[in-house]
């Protein structure tokens, strides 16, 4: 099969995984393709600073507007209904699968085209495969275009490849079935029992077992889409570096979701003004987004501030 044959094979297949669990929200994902599709176009073609600047804003905007309806915005009504003692009905808004992870693929493609680390992609369907990409499109990690543009343009699958990406795999399915569902149930039955019931010792135990599974689980997805990838051609970056082998809060958070981190560091802390200027503020707001990126709750923004460490964003 030619290169844009695999393409447009894998294009569909990802296309269809997405709508097998949402088919109504198939549109979002299309919309998202063409927003950032139309975004880079205009923005590497013009040579207006403040035009290109102002197509810069409109496809952030849009990109995060998505995010903010579908994710955010009835946990805003509830916090303006709370703090000023109000009645404002919420929507019943359902959560689009991977919409996290593909809208800030979206936005990191079309900043790099505006900052001239990658030229826009004029073929819409390469685009679209770039962001609709299935083996990460639920949990990550989050892929940026540069690393993968040539891949997507070009690849080749060798049998070695695609042995070490099943084994990748297998490793990832064992990762969440085996261990982080395991733990995932006791987590459950330890909560569930009450304070009554339990002893310190147990609550310990109940701790313990959480740990093991919020990582086997997250780190087993991204296993999954490192090798489901890489059967594919496609390699994706290191997401998790073996965390819990730190020796110290620094050094795990710069282990843990490598991604997550490295985008907020990249397109967020850094633009900011980074080490320069401002730089507990920046790390304030990079770390309070970190927390309100993984949930629309109180307890991540107050974890993700609690999280802050200016040793993180060095380097």
């Amino acid at each position: 099969m030619s290169a844009k044959g695999r393409n447009i094979w894998l294009l569909v297949v990802s296309l269809f995984f997405f709508c097998w669990a949402q088919f109504n929200y198939l549109w979002l994902i299309l919309f998202s393709i063409g927003i950032n599709y139309a975004g880079a176009i205009l923005i590497d073609n013009l040579s207006d600073k403040v035009v290109r600047r102002a197509c810069l804003v409109i496809s952030i905007i849009a990109n995060l507007g998505l995010l903010f309806y579908f994710k955010y915005f009835n946990f805003t009504i509830d916090a303006i209904n709370r703090i000023g003692n109000v009645s404002i009905p919420e929507k019943e808004i359902a959560l689009p699968i991977g919409i996290s992870f593909f809208t800030f693929q979206g936005l990191s493609y079309v900043i790099d085209v505006y900052k001239h680390k990658a030229h826009a992609q004029k073929n819409i369907l390469k685009v679209a495969l770039y962001i609709a990409l299935f083996p990460q499109l639920i949990a990550g990690p989050i892929v940026r275009y540069v690393d993968i543009a040539k891949e997507i343009d070009y690849r080749t699958v060798s049998i070695s490849d695609f042995s070490e990406g099943a084994k990748r795999f297998v490793l990832g399915f064992s990762k969440k079935i085996l261990i982080a569902n395991t733990m995932g149930a006791m987590v459950d039955s330890i909560w569930n029992a009450g304070v009554d019931q339990n002893t310190v010792a147990i609550a310990w135990v109940g701790a313990i077992a959480y740990m093991l599974q919020i990582y086997f689980d997250f780190s087993g997805y991204s296993d999954m889409a490192i090798g489901l990838g890489r059967m594919f051609g496609f390699h994706f970056l290191e997401n998790f570096n073996i965390p819990y082998t730190s020796s110290s809060i620094s050094e795990f958070w710069r282990r843990w979701h490598i991604s997550l981190s490295s985008w907020f560091k990249d397109y967020v802390y850094i633009p900011l003004g980074g080490n320069r200027k401002h730089v507990y503020l920046n790390l304030a707001i990079v770390f309070i987004l970190t927390g309100v990126w993984h949930g629309a709750s109180w307890h991540y923004i107050v974890w993700g501030r609690l999280s802050e460490n200016p040793d993180l964003v060095k380097g």
